[in-house]
């Protein structure tokens, strides 16, 4: 006749706990966003880790040589200060909308006026067609054009040469890609680290719970169960305190 077997394991309630804030904090760290903030004159510019296409633009504007375009860039226009100010933004890295260079160039009461916003997009468009700047594709379908040089060195209708950047300033940004592409490659590797210590997390630790709660306990369950979610928890918090 088979008689029951009951052990007895102390669980510290303390452990527990800790396990399960490690789950929640390891999901929200992984599915969270990467963001780059710029604050510019109390306006926040958020932008997500950089896009292929943006890495793109970003090299090839850095890379190239002296451009030519079809409309005057004289100091003081709205040409010049529209170049200078997406130069400005595009060497941190950062692709401004519409409202972005208004902000920068007018202040913010210009960017509520609808009527110098069509003016200025118009201006835009006109400069998308020389060849002076490039429209950025949308994160969402609701936000701003965006917008892009394809180079910091133009000659103009009137055969002036225009340079937005110096050599340190463009090779400033180089260095910053370089970097920042670094970053969301390590970032890659470690939210794949994340998302298999949690599955393995949530998978030890349902299993040693799932075994707590029998009549009759098994040990070949939960001895490992707790184990390995115990290993994963301390290496979750681990690797979210160093990050």
């Amino acid at each position: 006749m088979l008689k029951e077997l009951k052990v007895h394991i102390p669980i510290s309630e303390h452990l527990l706990s800790s396990s399960i804030e490690t789950i929640e904090q390891g999901s929200n760290r992984l599915f969270s966003s990467i963001e780059i903030k710029i604050v510019d004159r109390g306006r926040h510019l958020s932008q997500r880790r950089l896009l292929p296409q943006e890495i793109k633009l970003l090299e090839e504007a850095s890379s190239a040589e002296l451009a030519s375009s079809n409309i005057r860039l004289r100091e003081g226009e709205y040409q010049y200060n529209l170049v200078k100010a997406i130069a400005s933004f595009q060497l941190n890295l950062t692709f401004p909308d519409v409202k972005d260079l208004i902000w920068r160039l007018y202040g913010e009461e210009k960017t509520l006026d609808p009527q110098f916003i069509r003016k200025i997009q118009t201006i835009l468009k006109k400069m998308e067609k020389s060849n002076i700047v490039r429209i950025v594709s949308k994160k969402n379908p609701w936000q701003l054009q965006r917008y892009a040089l394809l180079s910091y060195r133009f000659q103009d209708s009137e055969k002036n040469i225009v340079i937005l950047a110096t050599d340190q300033q463009i090779k400033q940004t180089q260095d910053q890609l370089r970097s920042a592409l670094t970053q969301q490659e390590e970032g890659k590797r470690d939210n794949f680290k994340t998302l298999v210590l949690s599955l393995t997390l949530v998978a030890s630790f349902t299993a040693a719970i799932w075994a707590l709660v029998q009549p009759m306990i098994n040990p070949m369950v939960f001895v490992p169960g707790l184990s390995v979610s115990v290993a994963c928890s301390l290496m979750l918090g681990k690797m979210l305190a160093g990050k």
